[in-house]
């Protein structure tokens, strides 16, 4: 009989249990991407509210919601992240490819992008 929850029975059907140790790790990696989801929500929150004098209002909102959007997107990720791989060490697959590291690497590129345009093109 299987003593799991019913919410990890629905979440992760069959298969065998892997090895705690497997699992654990699984575990401090999705906290890695939750706490990177939750610098880019800071920095966001960050740029609309202390970068007034800084940028111009669409340049600073525009930073601000990618920045926010990108969290969004990483903390979503990266329940997915650790579902895939949890769900593939139970049945002996592959893991799964991280889909979230190269969206948030182009999302961090662009916003870089836009404030070097921004610095280089204003700057006095």
């Amino acid at each position: 009989m299987d003593n799991r929850s019913w919410l990890a029975r629905r979440l992760l059907p069959g298969g065998d249990e892997p090895d705690p140790r497997f699992s654990l790790a699984n575990e401090r990696t999705f906290l890695a991407w939750i706490r990177t989801a939750l610098a880019l929500l800071a920095g966001g929150i960050a740029v609309e509210a202390f970068a007034v004098d800084i940028f111009e209002p669409t340049v600073r909102k525009g930073i601000a919601v990618l920045l926010i959007m990108l969290g969004m997107f990483v903390s979503g990720g990266a329940f997915m992240r650790w579902l895939g791989v949890e769900r593939a060490m139970r049945h002996s697959r592959p893991l799964p490819l991280p889909l979230i590291a190269p969206v948030l690497g182009v999302g961090g590129a662009i916003s870089a992008a836009v404030l070097l345009i921004f610095i280089l093109f204003t700057a006095p």
